[in-house]
């Protein structure tokens, strides 16, 4: 096996690599194995081939002891999901420690323990008595596993308030320990809410009332059924197929349906150009940059809440980035490689097919991040192609990131890094697990009680079937979004460079809408909020109800949808979150509307629709929406 000496690496006479006449480094396959140890085959995956093949460019140069100590780490990944040990250790040593050495905490907790318990006694003696009660009245607000009236009955209140007051009580013991870090306190308070949640008694069916009238009711037959259920999603797990009824959606045939071609192509994007839904279009296109954590479409599901139709109707030309979803061979894709593959192609075919002079630029999640970071280049190189920027559940600044904060500190990205080292990119499959853990008790013990104890099956729905049609991160591109971003903040604080100098948010002069929603673990509402001193622009913020999806899906007449909206010029004086709540009264239904007002404020006259491409240079279109790359696995 050869491989080039810039890509990996290792001490000759530790690792049986010896150089060959033409400059390569010629790796025997026996002598890796006796440097690596037989427990350690992560390293011989690398070359995914057999001797002869040429391993991905450019792995990171490290020692022979290095790359072992790589190797065992991507190995204990696998077992771990991607999560350090070392991580979670050392949070717990910092909370025992710290607990240990506050006599007067401890003190209170033994006295808060005695307490619960002679609560619960009184409690179930009352209830058995006869006596009703809640017993959610210990429950912290966000749990609402047993509010149901099913629960208000004994003994089954009993076995909520007894669970209650021990989750009250962990909370208590993880929190407001004085000297523990706060990164370190709610990780201890994550894992014991996990753990906790695993002897929920709503899991069980001797202390779940519905679960146990169900199969009373039905002779046991809903946990035939639901034995049968958990039979095919272990299977369809291992075969690596989506959920039930996922099959019902099919890119292309009933989601992401908008018409459409693709007008240009590069290695790491597609560019798809809608058809006009109006017979008159404002001048200026839209250039939407979605997230490559997931697939664009999440922005053109059904066509009832398809977003991109949305625009359409309204009378804008709008056009997509479709990112590629990349494979080990796509290693060292940086950031930086995914604005000027993405973000730059996709605003010069938008203006080359359509005639304008610049584009309403539009971003979500980490899709918003990357055109923040175009757009303060392009406002550093003096380039005025951009008309407006509109940032929807997108962040800048990651002192506050939400939840995901839980999984990143120094000992955690350098784990994901070996990880990652050895494959070429992040699994899917990792990056689904921890979004699922934020959220327990929604996507995971509540489908299990669902589906297994009820012997019930969810109806499918467009967004759960996006959800399944996961996307992986590469390499270099997450290791420099993790550390420059989220450990180093370095966006904010002027230090994240684009061709190589530095760029600032500042620098943005272009009227930005911002869009936060209220329910975000992925994105908090307060830290998106944090444009408004971050950019030197006026500011118009949106915040919506429900959570980091939902929340932008948000289309005319969906039910139960509310909003506030205010424009903050620039020059006037800033008002923090709360301040902006309370000033900011709300307004009953979709925000799109308002959206598409304003970026029609800041559009032409209308004028007839453009071609789909350009039937000379390089947009020529390619295919139908929704093209390749939305279809890669």
């Amino acid at each position: 096996m050869n491989i080039r000496p810039n890509t990996l690496a290792m001490d000759a006479a530790a690792s049986g690599v010896t150089q060959t006449s033409d400059g390569m480094l010629a790796v025997h396959p026996g002598d890796l194995d006796a440097a690596v140890s037989p427990g350690l085959p992560a390293l011989r995956r690398l070359s995914q081939g057999s001797e002869g093949a040429t391993v991905s460019r450019n792995l990171p140069v490290g020692t022979s002891t290095q790359n072992i100590d790589r190797a065992v780490r991507a190995g204990i990944a696998h077992l771990t999901g991607g999560l350090a040990p070392s991580a979670l250790a050392g949070a717990f040593f910092d909370w025992a420690v710290h607990l240990w050495a506050s006599p007067g905490k401890r003190s209170e907790l033994v006295g808060q323990a005695w307490t619960a318990v002679i609560e619960s006694a009184i409690f179930a003696s009352r209830c058995a008595a006869g006596v009703p009660d809640d017993p959610c009245r210990c429950a912290l607000p966000q749990d609402n596993r047993f509010r149901a009236s099913e629960w208000q009955g004994f003994p089954f209140n009993a076995y909520a308030h007894a669970f209650l007051s021990i989750e009250r009580w962990w909370e208590a013991a993880t929190t407001g320990i004085r000297g523990v870090s706060k990164q370190h306190e709610n990780a201890v308070t994550f894992v014991a809410r996990q753990v906790l949640d695993i002897a929920a008694p709503s899991n069980f069916i001797w202390t779940n009332p519905s679960a146990l009238n169900r199969t009373l009711s039905e002779g046991g037959m809903n946990l035939v059924r639901g034995f049968s259920n958990f039979v095919e999603d272990a299977r369809r797990s291992v075969v690596g197929e989506g959920p039930v009824g996922y099959e019902a959606f099919k890119v292309g045939k009933t989601v992401a349906v908008t018409p459409g071609k693709v007008v240009h192509r590069t290695p790491l994007a597609e560019i798809i150009q809608y058809g006009p839904a109006t017979d008159q279009v404002r001048p200026e296109p839209i250039v939407i940059v979605p997230a490559w954590i997931m697939k664009y479409y999440i922005l053109d599901l059904s066509p009832a809440n398809s977003l991109v139709k949305f625009l359409t109707e309204q009378g804008f030309t709008v056009f997509m980035i479709s990112w590629k979803n990349p494979g080990s061979e796509d290693r060292e894709m940086s950031f930086d490689d995914y604005r000027k593959e993405g973000v730059l192609p996709a605003i010069e075919a938008a203006l080359a097919i359509t005639g304008a002079e610049s584009v309403h630029a539009v971003g979500y999640c980490l899709g918003g991040t990357l055109l923040a970071i175009a757009a303060a280049a392009m406002a550093r190189n003096n380039d005025d192609r951009l008309a407006s920027l509109s940032f929807l559940a997108a962040q800048v600044d990651f002192t506050e990131a939400g939840e995901l904060m839980l999984f990143i500190n120094e000992s955690q990205v350098a784990f994901l890094e070996d990880m990652m080292w050895e494959r070429g990119y992040l699994d899917a499959k990792e990056m689904a697990g921890a979004f699922q853990l934020l959220r327990s008790n929604d996507l995971i013990w509540s489908r299990a009680v669902h589906d297994y104890l009820m012997g019930e099956r969810s109806t499918p729905i467009d967004i759960m079937a996006w959800n399944a049609d996961a996307t992986r991160m590469p390499y270099r591109m997450h290791s420099e979004y993790l550390r420059s971003l989220f450990l180093n903040n370095d966006l904010a604080e002027g230090r994240f460079k684009a061709d190589g100098r530095a760029i600032s948010v500042h620098d943005i002069r272009v009227p930005i809408f911002v869009v936060g929603t209220k329910q975000d673990h992925i994105a908090p509402w307060r830290s998106v909020h944090k444009f408004h001193f971050l950019a030197d622009a006026d500011v118009t913020f949106v915040l919506t109800n429900g959570g980091h999806n939902a929340g932008v899906l948000s289309e005319p007449g969906h039910r139960n949808r509310r909003f506030r909206m205010a424009l903050h010029r620039h020059g006037e004086q800033y008002a923090d979150p709360d301040t902006w709540l309370a000033m900011t009264p709300p307004q009953e239904g979709s925000w799109w509307p308002a959206w598409s007002a304003w970026i029609a404020e800041k559009s032409g006259s209308l004028i007839s629709p453009p071609r789909l491409g350009r039937t000379d240079g390089k947009f020529v279109p390619l295919e139908d929406a929704p093209g390749r790359y939305v279809l890669m696995k």
